[in-house]
């Protein structure tokens, strides 16, 4: 598989991280193990976590899906790109998330211990975090990169505002900057590109986005008359998936989506990872699966060179979410 330069840094990544937010609730372990051994296999060597996953199962489940991690990267770190992340509620009490020196140290001895690891290559802040100023938390993450038990940051959900302000801060303070950012986007979620993703070009920033395909929307298999299923009726986080998804508008959408897809004679997950591929500000986009034959459409994806006429009718399919004139 092709790997890319993270940003503006020297480490490489592969064309497509596995993400893993579903394991331990939704995947089982052997199932989880099943997976990271197909993307491997693949050539996969960019696994992305997080200290709160396994999604939808509540502060109660944090930290079971890097456990799983950690077990099956025995014997195989130094073949792996690993990134994790911190900030989203991990415990009850008020300090047990955020972004502020207290949680970011213990956070970080803790997702270490859970993957057995001595260091993380990419530790992302998961969230903004209102009641920590940036320079406490740039400081926090500059003395883990010091320490080596941090590689390199970056932010996940952050506006384009203050990822830009997060840099300011760092080079004017001499800090470690955020190499790498994690947004939601998808052929059904564009919005970042108006700013985000230009300032990621502009300054550098590996773009590594998750939802590519807005949930399991974009495989197709889903029928707007059922019941919503998946990822979008399983634990604490279905909710927040419908409310992003499951509207007629998007159903709409990806049924023109199929449409094309069937002329170009691609299954519509492969076309709208390839899509996402095309992006020139995109490093790697964060796929989740829940059983290791549906990484099958993903690699064919890494194939493909869509032609300009295709990316064109994409484009206009979807300009809505793009511009922000969609209903929702």
């Amino acid at each position: 598989m092709e790997h890319r330069r993270l940003g503006r840094t020297g480490l490489r990544v592969s064309r497509l991280c596995l993400g893993t937010m579903n394991f331990g609730l939704r995947n089982d372990e052997e199932t989880s193990r099943a997976i990271l051994d197909r993307a491997f296999e693949g050539g996969i060597t960019f696994i992305d976590t997080a200290d709160m996953y396994p999604l939808g199962g509540g502060t109660e489940t944090s930290g079971r899906t890097e456990e799983i991690v950690g077990r099956w990267l025995n014997g195989k770190r130094e073949d792996v790109v690993l990134a994790t992340k911190f900030a989203a509620p991990v415990g009850v009490n008020p300090w047990d998330r955020g972004a502020s020196r207290r949680h970011i140290v213990r956070a970080v001895e803790a997702s270490l211990r859970r993957l057995d690891t001595d260091y993380i290559d990419l530790y992302l802040q998961h969230n903004h975090d209102p009641h920590t100023p940036v320079d406490e938390t740039l400081a926090a993450l500059d003395d883990l990169v010091r320490s080596g038990k941090v590689l390199y940051t970056g932010c996940s959900n952050l506006q384009a505002y203050r990822v830009a302000r997060a840099i300011g801060r760092s080079e004017t303070l001499g800090l470690a900057r955020f190499d790498a950012t994690q947004p939601r986007h998808s052929l059904l979620f564009r919005q970042l590109e108006r700013d985000l993703l230009p300032l990621c070009e502009e300054e550098g920033l590996g773009v590594m986005p998750y939802n590519p395909l807005a949930g399991g929307l974009l495989s197709g298999r889903h029928d707007r008359a059922q019941k919503p299923s998946g990822r979008f009726d399983l634990g604490t986080a279905a909710a927040r998936y419908r409310d992003r998804y499951w509207h007629q508008e998007m159903f709409d959408t990806v049924e023109k989506l199929a449409a094309l897809a069937g002329e170009a004679d691609l299954a519509l997950p492969t076309l709208a990872l390839a899509w996402s591929l095309a992006q020139p500000a995109i490093t790697a986009p964060v796929i989740g699966v829940s059983d290791p034959g549906q990484l099958d459409a993903a690699f064919a994806a890494t194939e493909l060179s869509l032609p300009q006429d295709l990316l064109d009718r994409l484009d206009e399919s979807t300009r809505q979410y793009r511009f922000g004139d969609s209903a929702l």
